[in-house]
């Protein structure tokens, strides 16, 4: 559940000057006002929006814009931190799969998402133009998103490849990923009916903000191809009615399904019965609204880096659905991160 609104808060002249953010290939600069209020996303104006996965957002407005251009080139090179740690070892892991895969047996739920989150000390923020830079290089993604703003409390660097929410207008569309391989190859029956699954919630979840009858399914379970593997990716489409507020929006939509489960008020009550941490940013979303033009482009914020309370986060995680083996599951952990934690 998204919190009620807050106050807008109004930077002094030169507060937000060492703020930035690159989303859709623009870098933005000058931040001068930042809200929880998803009201100012129906109003005027260029926001930067990133959701907690718990349903806090920060909606950030900068000054300035312009073409990233050649920007990334002159980022220092990115060191890494090397003391990472688990918010769930393999074996924890896999008893969370197994628990799941219990609940399904019970008839609780058909699939739940259950994540862990890797974490490394870093007392102060990264060099987040460092950390950009080298995703754009290694691990380039079709929403990536990177945001520094330390005093309202959003610093990320997302290399996420999964679009959440895409709107012009009054047409709406999500691309809900579901199924991951190394290979195209690697991809299972498992990992179709999950996708099915999943783009059956969207669709409900469209449906309960769009005008009735325009829900559509547009793809279903093509193959697309990201640095070091695989995804099944669908896309489904509505029309919303005349005046639809955002806030109408994420309450019909938010926490994405693909990153919660089926039905989604049961998955949401199994994962914070089994997930030790808080995912925050990640699995949330993350993009930027233009309210002056209606449209917008949000991420769900997967492959996502996020700096807060002095540690580095990156957080990892699988669809479990009765077919699910625990090994497996484990490994696809793995393998989400890998090209993450490899870039330089």
């Amino acid at each position: 559940m998204l919190p009620q609104p807050g106050k807008l808060i109004t930077f002094v002249s030169g507060a937000g000057v060492d703020d930035w953010a690159v989303v859709g290939g623009r870098l933005l600069t000058d931040l001068v006002d930042v809200t929880d209020d998803l009201a100012v996303l129906d109003g005027t104006g260029t926001w930067v929006v990133a959701i907690t996965f718990e349903g806090q957002p920060t909606c950030l407005r900068f000054a300035r814009a312009e073409p990233v251009g050649s920007w990334w080139t002159s980022a220092s090179a990115w060191e890494p931190p090397t003391d990472w740690t688990s918010s769930m070892d393999r074996a924890g892991y896999e008893a969370a799969v197994a628990e799941v895969r219990e609940r399904i047996a019970a008839g609780d739920v058909y699939q739940a998402n259950i994540c862990r989150v890797l974490s490394a000390p870093m007392p102060q923020p990264p060099d987040l133009q460092a950390l950009g830079a080298a995703l754009a290089r290694g691990n380039p993604a079709p929403y990536a998103a990177v945001v520094h703003a330390p005093d309202a409390g959003v610093v990320v660097a997302s290399a996420s490849p999964e679009l959440f929410l895409e709107r012009d207008g009054a047409r709406i569309a999500s691309g809900p990923i579901k199924g991951t391989g190394a290979t195209a190859a690697d991809l299972t029956d498992k990992d179709r009916a999950e996708n099915v699954m999943i783009v059956d919630l969207v669709r409900n979840d469209l449906g309960r903000v769009a005008r009735t009858g325009s829900v559509d399914v547009a793809s279903l379970l093509r193959v697309e191809e990201h640095p070091g593997l695989v995804h099944l990716v669908s896309t489904v489409t509505a029309d919303l009615p005349p005046q639809t507020r955002w806030a109408d929006v994420f309450a019909a939509t938010f926490p994405p399904a693909s990153v919660t489960g089926a039905p989604k008020s049961s998955a949401l009550r199994i994962i914070h019965s089994l997930e030790p941490t808080p995912r925050g940013i990640y699995c949330g979303a993350i993009g930027c609204v233009d309210a002056d033009r209606g449209c917008a482009t949000l991420a769900v914020a997967i492959r996502t880096y996020e700096w807060r309370d002095g540690r580095l986060h990156l957080g990892t995680g699988a669809g479990i659905t009765w077919g699910s083996d625990p090994a497996r599951e484990w490994q696809e952990t793995e393998l989400k991160v890998r090209n993450l934690l490899a870039v330089r």
